[in-house]
């Protein structure tokens, strides 16, 4: 199996041993919860220094730069362009190969179905509650057909009811289209409801 290590000043070497479908990243503030997830979707930053490989789909992700990588991340942070419309957020994470203008405005406002955001395309990101801004934000993501899931605390700022709901239909979707998917988080309803197997970092 692979085995990945982080390491830095003061903050002692962490490994992980693991392969997933959903799992579970664990452990306290400062092991390298993210560092492992920057160091996977490779934008860990050159301060940190990492052994070891990091492989999907059976081939290595080693030397590729982040945008040949197809792994979406999500953070607590929505990170939505404020420049840009609802829509126009949504349609900038769709493939380079749907290029069609209705084929894309379909798949937009199907996406805003699907996370009960209907109607919602031309509004302004600061007009949407947080709530409404994380569902967009996960939808963007799933809508780039990314190859692997990470999962920084994004359902955090959601209100109970929408967290359960939410993250049931992200976990489904990741099942679903059997994309590994790895969840950071501290709390303990998120890791129940992933269900798979745990790393734990110390």
């Amino acid at each position: 199996p692979d085995t990945i290590r982080f390491w830095k000043t003061r903050i002692e070497e962490t490994d992980a041993d693991k392969t997933f479908s959903v799992g579970l990243i664990y452990g306290p503030s400062g092991c390298g919860k993210s560092s492992l997830l920057a160091f996977i979707c490779g934008t860990l930053p050159p301060v940190f220094g990492a052994t070891g490989e990091a492989r999907l789909d059976g081939g290595s992700l080693d030397g590729l730069p982040p945008e040949q990588r197809h792994v979406g991340i999500l953070f607590q942070d929505d990170l939505l362009f404020p420049h840009m419309s609802v829509g126009e957020n949504l349609s900038f994470g769709l493939p380079p190969g749907v290029t069609g203008r209705d084929e894309r405005r379909a798949r937009v406002e199907a996406a805003l179905a699907e996370a009960g955001l209907e109607g919602m395309a031309d509004r302004d990101p600061d007009t949407l509650s947080g709530g409404q801004r994380g569902r967009v934000a996960v939808m963007r993501t799933l809508l780039s057909q990314p190859r692997a899931l990470l999962l920084d605390e994004p359902f955090s700022k959601l209100d109970a009811d929408l967290r359960e709901r939410f993250r049931t239909f992200v976990f489904a979707h990741a099942r679903d289209n059997r994309i590994p998917t790895l969840l950071v988080t501290h709390d303990p309803s998120d890791a129940e409801a992933a269900a798979g197997p745990v790393v734990e970092l110390l």
